[in-house]
């Protein structure tokens, strides 16, 4: 199988938008959740949301994803309007950065076609992650499942302890474990583990286009296109 791994801004790629969002609700779906914040349309009208699609290069579908969702006038972080019921006090946290200072990855998802081929969620993060040098943020965000709070910090995310209960909160429903997380140094992620530090480092320092990855499904071949496409507004 061969994927491209691409980033298009939102509002100027209604298409992709769309698909992303259907695959997303699919994928939630099947695992019984209906309400989730991220999953909230809204953000199609930002302009200041890019998405990191997996493509089929033989179809163009989009078989995973996930966005970067930078905060704006207006556009609040997904995980902001996740806790605010549980911890007030995140609107004082956030009070602190400006607009377009602060972003979050957040609607991962990954089809179950690409199970077993080795690109699983912590590619998203890592694209992200390589990404956000690219817009001059302050800081980037996560609300993650206790799956991916074991990723993301191998790629440099640490746990914000005075939000919630030591960063956790029941979320999206109370019998599951959100912990919100950051990245407070995305240019030199200093608490990434060496491996994925040298993905990240590679994706923004030297263009990387292409790689094999292998899983216990057999090999998959991934095309990178991570030039964010326009400047933000």
């Amino acid at each position: 199988m061969k994927v491209r791994v691409r980033v298009v801004r939102a509002v100027e790629d209604l298409e992709a938008t769309t698909k992303y969002i259907d695959g997303h609700h699919r994928v939630l779906e099947s695992y019984g959740v209906t309400k989730v914040t991220s999953a909230d349309r809204s953000w199609a009208s930002n302009p200041n949301v890019y998405l990191i699609l997996f493509e089929s290069i033989e179809d163009s579908r989009v078989l995973g994803g996930g966005r970067v969702q930078l905060k704006s006038e207006g556009f609040p972080l997904p995980f902001e309007n996740a806790i605010y019921e549980i911890d007030k006090s995140i609107v004082e946290y956030m009070s602190q950065f400006g607009d377009c200072e602060a972003a979050e990855i957040c609607g991962l998802w990954n089809s179950k076609e690409v199970a077993g081929y080795g690109i699983g969620s912590i590619y998203l993060v890592r694209i992200g992650v390589a990404i956000a040098s690219q817009l001059n943020i302050k800081k980037l965000f996560g609300l993650c499942s206790p799956v991916t709070v074991k990723i993301s910090k191998k790629v440099g995310y640490t746990v914000i302890n005075e939000l919630g209960n030591e960063g956790t909160f029941f979320y999206p429903k109370e019998d599951l474990v959100a912990t919100v997380m950051h990245v407070d140094d995305v240019e030199n992620i200093p608490f990434a583990e060496e491996k994925e530090r040298e993905f990240v480092f590679n994706v923004r320092q030297e263009g990387l286009t292409h790689l094999v990855e292998k899983g216990p499904k057999g090999e998959m071949e991934v095309l990178f296109d991570l030039k964010i496409p326009t400047v933000r507004v």
